[in-house]
């Protein structure tokens, strides 16, 4: 299906065919065109171009006006200033907009037309480990990203690389040798993500507080690691239940995140081990890195250290061992070379900056990257806790992801009971499935709506309220206006561009306009926090039209059926967008 045009497509057409028959050398020049507060729409582009054809600009403003024939799109173009357009559009032409955009299942956003193979590497969590807060952010803003992206019609491939090797391994693989049922389970029944995180817990402690102490299990844990280098089956095999033991808690996790993870999905560092010695190889033998002190390292003119002497990046260590470099490295060659990505998008703290703007400079020179295969780090900053400061519990510890969650439920929870009365009537099982649904989003939300580089307060009383920028005030917009339809009887939203629009009808409609130009800016610049800005525009922008415009005692049946109208693409547009962030809309609240 074609894609639909927005009004402000349809009105730069109209004014770049003004520019052109006013003055046919301008056909390619842009009339950068705008809302405005002034007006519907405002065009800067006559400022520039007269410049360039040095005339007066307020001349040309006037001559390009002219030029644009009469037609039903464009009520009134003024000439302001020293050559700004100020444009108003017909109600006629809103409406007409508005209803193809309801006429389309994707509500008028486009296809990216130069739509590639991303590879999203998000959500890493590590295996024997406990997720905590510092894991939020990755998973949260990489969903988004996968959503997002798959809508504007990329191929999008995840992958969560999770920390799976290592010498720690070697410490727990002994231990669990020499204590053979630590991860036995007391039943035969599912084992629920809690309980195997408990068990991988105890175990973590048990065989760390040995190494510790005991230099012969410390001698015994270091040979395993060897082991489990050169592939040992019996190692590998005890080293496989680790990870499938974590994966019972990841996948916990993720679901009361409300998370697909999906098994194949998860390639951790593991996964390149058979490509490591390989790509040493590559880069050594193409003068990509060169041996310095026994180690394989590459250099950069713009990278030093304190003392001012060049910092490396040390692919192969002086021992032979391998570092976190040669994993990304190798990661880069199976996603652009097995893969196919044209694109390599990753979700990373913002501390780790440095080592991956080493690694695509090191990715490029070796022919990895290119023109045509590009990668980014989508970097995010820390949480922090309300007094400013990274996140932690009373005791000064990292606060555990599972229990963050499990309050934001329960702190929803208590608003949607609260908030339920005769009139909604929701049961119990409702006000559950709603906490949890509001809960969750509060903080995919308030994680979204901030630029991911910045650092944001993780503050529950704030995410969780009904006033301001919050997840719940757009969920509960887009459940009043459901309630409006359910009492609506026998009308059903029809569009009537014959009507007047009042001036709040005019600003929602025209909001309403932007949500595919929207979108398709939020996928070209990994900015999730725009669309979340747009929401919550929308949102507020609804609310003045309640205030204004009553829906189900309009005063004309027309009238009633176009507010219907209005309201009923807002509620699609909301669901939509906020999908795309990962965040469900529960139909009453």
């Amino acid at each position: 299906m074609a894609s639909v045009p927005s009004l402000a497509s349809t009105v730069q057409q109209r004014l770049a065919d003004g520019l052109s028959a006013a003055v046919p050398d301008a056909a390619s020049a842009d009339p950068l065109l705008r809302r405005s507060d002034r007006a519907d729409f405002q065009a800067n582009g006559i400022l520039a171009l007269a410049k360039r054809l040095k005339g007066n600009p307020r001349e040309l403003a006037t001559k390009v006006v002219e030029a644009i024939p009469a037609n039903d799109v464009l009520k009134e173009i003024e000439v302001s200033g020293p050559g700004f357009l100020n444009i108003t559009v017909t109600d006629a032409a809103i409406i007409d907009t508005l209803a193809a955009r309801a006429a389309d299942a994707r509500l008028g956003v486009p296809f990216n037309e130069a739509a590639g193979t991303t590879v999203i590497d998000y959500a890493q969590p590590n295996v024997a480990k406990e997720m905590h807060v510092g894991h939020l952010r990755s998973a949260v803003i990489g969903a988004a990203m996968v959503e997002i992206l798959e809508f504007t019609g990329e191929t999008v491939v995840r992958r969560h690389h999770i920390g799976d090797w290592g010498t720690q391994f070697g410490m727990l693989i002994q231990y669990l040798i020499e204590h053979p049922h630590e991860l036995d389970h007391s039943s035969e029944a599912e084992v629920s993500g809690e309980e195997a995180m408990s068990s991988l817990n105890r175990l973590y402690k048990a065989s760390r507080a040995l190494f510790d102490s005991d230099e012969e299990f410390k001698t015994r844990a270091r040979a395993r690691v060897v082991d489990l280098q050169a592939g040992d089956e019996e190692t590998l095999a005890l080293w496989q239940r680790f990870v499938d033991e974590s994966k019972i808690y990841f996948y916990s996790v993720f679901d009361k995140l409300d998370m697909d993870i999906r098994d194949g999905d998860v390639v951790g560092e593991s996964g390149y081990n058979d490509m490591l010695t390989e790509t040493c190889r590559i880069l050594e033998e193409s003068g990509v890195a060169v041996r310095s002190e026994g180690a394989l390292c590459v250099f950069f003119d713009d990278v030093k250290g304190p003392d001012g002497n060049p910092v490396p990046l040390i692919v192969q260590k002086s021992d032979g061992g391998f570092g976190y470099a040669a994993t990304d490295l190798s990661a880069i060659r199976d996603r652009v070379q097995n893969l196919k990505a044209t694109s390599l998008l990753y979700v990373v703290d913002a501390r780790q900056s440095l080592h991956f703007k080493m690694v695509f400079e090191t990715a490029r020179r070796a022919g990895w990257l290119n023109d045509e295969v590009k990668a980014h780090q989508l970097a995010f900053g820390t949480v922090l806790g309300k007094d400013g400061k990274p996140f932690k519990t009373r005791e000064g510890e990292t606060v555990r992801l599972v229990d963050l969650l499990d309050e934001a439920i329960d702190r929803a929870t208590e608003v949607v009971r609260e908030k339920n009365n005769e009139k909604i009537a929701l049961t119990e099982q409702e006000i559950v499935e709603n906490g949890a649904q509001i809960g969750i989003g509060a903080v995919k939300y308030a994680d979204l709506s901030t630029s991911a580089v910045r650092d944001y307060k993780f503050d529950l009383d704030q995410m969780v309220s009904l006033n301001g920028d919050t997840s719940v005030y757009i969920q509960y917009a887009y459940a009043r206006i459901q309630s409006i339809k359910r009492n609506a009887g026998d009308a059903v939203p029809t569009a009537h561009p014959e009507l007047e629009l009042a001036p709040a009808e005019r600003a929602l409609g025209l909001h309403l306009d932007q949500f595919g130009a929207a979108v398709a800016e939020v996928a070209e610049e990994y900015a999730p926090h725009k669309l979340a800005a747009y929401l919550y525009q929308l949102a507020s922008h609804l609310t003045a039209f309640y205030d204004q415009c009553p829906v189900l005692k309009a005063d004309t049946q027309e009238q009633r059926e176009n507010r219907l109208f209005l309201i009923d693409l807002t509620a699609r547009t909301l669901h939509q967008g906020m999908a795309l962030l990962g965040i469900r809309t529960p139909e009453r609240l």
